[in-house]
Parts: C-alpha cells; structure tokens; sequence
C-alpha cells in the first residue's frame, strides 16, 4: 500500500493563532516543530501497519514549513512549495490520502482559524453547497480515484468531514472556542490520537470511496469585497459584483484556474 499525506497547518494540535501560521510571525518557528512532529506520529503509523511507501506534501501557505531534517527518515520523500503541475499531480500512484492539520470551512462558528482557500472568499459552494478546502481536497483526489481515509484537526472540521464522506476516520485535537481560541490536548495524547486514527484509517481503507463530485458541476465563489480582475474571463461568469461562477466537467481544472 502507498499513502500520500497532505499537511496543512491551522488544524494541527497545539495551533489557536493566526501568528502561529504566518512566515516570522511570534510562535511560527514552534509551530513548524509542531507540525513536523504531527507528520512523523502519522508516518510512524502508516510504516507500523505494512505501508510500503509514505510521501508527506506541504500544503500551507508557501508550503515549506515541515522542517524537512526532522521529517522520519523512512519517507519517500518530501513535496515542498508549488509545482507547476499543481497539487494533485501523479496522485493516482497512491492507495489513499490523508488530509492532516486541516481546518473548518469559512465562516464556521467557534471554528479555529476557519478558512476556504483565501482569505478574500467569503463562501465557495458546489452545486449550490457550501464547502471548504477538505471537500476541494477530496473532491479532486476523488476524480483520480484515490479517497481520503482520514483527517484531523478541530471538532469542527471533524464533523464536516463526516458530513460528506461516509466511513472517513476523523481526529479531533482540539475544540475551537472561537476563531483564535480552543482546548487543546496534550501533546502527547494528540499525537497518540493521530497514531492510532491512522491505523484505523488504513485497516478500513477499502471501506472508505472516493469522493466524487458530478460530471458537469458549478463551482461559485462569493468573495468578501470584489471579484477579482483575474476572474473576469470568457469562462467565468459574473453573477454580482462579489459572485461569480464557472461551469465544466473536470473539477480539478476549475479549481486549479480559481487558485492551486
């Protein structure tokens, strides 16, 4: 079995600031310690359970905060930054994906750091659904056939993943009180949690199934101020002047020409 693990930063246990997220902000550097030693509890779970190839890819922001000299010397290997082929590339070589450290959609209540994409969306929704970047992710992954068994982050994340994908092994590390606020565990409980999920996850995995949007699908993005001068394309269509929406058939195309 092959497993791709995808690592964003806001749901990862210990993490309740937005300064803990930024690039040479107060509690970055920590929080990239964090964040790697999260990854390794996973890898370590996926290697105790026969995985035969584990390959770990930054997601966050600039996507090089995993401090790659800590990372578990049994990897693959490490993604880092943004290729030109964008995230999913050759994903359909993995068994399954596991969607680590990640956070609620926008405007979620008492969700920490709650997000989807950019700071500018205000709302992305599929065929008039709201999601966030766990069903983008998955969404995607899906259309090569590869499913998310597992993810972690707030109780709130938590519970929209379960909401769409059936069976999906969930980790809860933390309750969000409010957007920079939350009950934290234990570290050391957090990363047993993260261990013991994954191992689940992999032992279900042939029970969990891709994620699959429809084949002609609209995605509509409603931004907090203006749409983009970007966005204003033959393609695109303004629906006001914050909303607007695309129409197609590949799903991983129309996201990508949105954003990653």
């Amino acid at each position: 079995m092959n497993i791709i693990i995808f690592c964003d930063m806001e749901g990862i246990s210990g993490i309740f600031r937005k300064s803990q997220v930024t690039l040479n902000e107060p509690g970055y550097q920590e929080a990239r310690s964090y964040m790697t030693q999260e990854v390794n509890s996973c890898i370590k779970a996926c290697f105790d359970s026969g995985v035969r190839t584990v390959v770990v890819r930054d997601v966050h922001a600039g996507c090089n905060n995993i401090i790659w000299e800590a990372l578990d010397e049994r990897t693959e290997y490490m993604i880092a930054g943004n290729p030109r082929k964008g995230r999913f590339d050759g994903i359909d070589k993995f068994d399954g994906l596991i969607l680590l450290g990640y956070h609620a959609m926008a405007g979620t209540p008492q969700a920490i750091l709650a997000h989807t994409a950019s700071p500018t969306w205000q709302n992305c929704l599929l065929d008039g659904i709201k999601v966030g970047e766990f069903v983008l992710d998955a969404a995607r992954a899906g259309q090569h056939g590869v499913p998310v068994i597992m993810t972690s982050g707030d109780d709130k994340l938590c519970a929209e993943a379960k909401s769409f994908i059936r069976n999906v092994v969930t980790v809860q590390v933390k309750e969000g009180l409010s957007r920079e606020s939350g009950k934290l565990l234990i570290q050391k409980k957090a990363h047993e949690k993260i261990y013991n999920g994954t191992v689940k996850a992999l032992k279900n995995c042939s029970d969990i199934k891709p994620f699959k949007v429809r084949k002609s699908v609209t995605v509509r993005l409603e931004f907090i101020m203006e749409v983009p001068l970007s966005l204003t394309r033959k393609d695109v269509k303004l629906i006001n002047g914050t909303t607007c929406e695309v129409t197609g058939s590949d799903f991983e195309e129309l996201i990508n020409s949105f954003i990653f």
